[in-house]
């Protein structure tokens, strides 16, 4: 998360209400989500979609956040195998 007025983006991003406080915000070209803004919960701050970036990997995760309805399996997910492509068919 960032400040509001650290915020530089080109072009002007679709936004739509996803609740009374909620934004989000979009690529108008391709659809992808950029960032996410709300008022209530978090004023003055921009939730920005890490995988946007151009250099992700210098803005490692601080926090999981908005756990009260997760999955329950999602507590241990970081235990799978993991496979850098596809996993084999055998």
């Amino acid at each position: 998360m960032l400040a509001q007025d650290q915020l530089a983006v080109s072009g002007e991003p679709a936004v739509f209400a996803s609740s009374e406080h909620a934004q989000r915000h979009f690529c108008i070209q391709c659809g992808t989500g950029l960032f996410y803004t709300n008022t209530e919960n978090l004023p003055n701050l921009v939730d920005v979609q890490t995988g946007t970036l151009d250099e992700p990997e210098l803005y490692p995760a601080q926090a999981h956040i908005q756990t009260a309805e997760r999955l329950p399996w999602m507590e241990t997910a970081h235990e799978l195998p993991t496979f850098e492509r596809f996993p084999s068919q055998e």
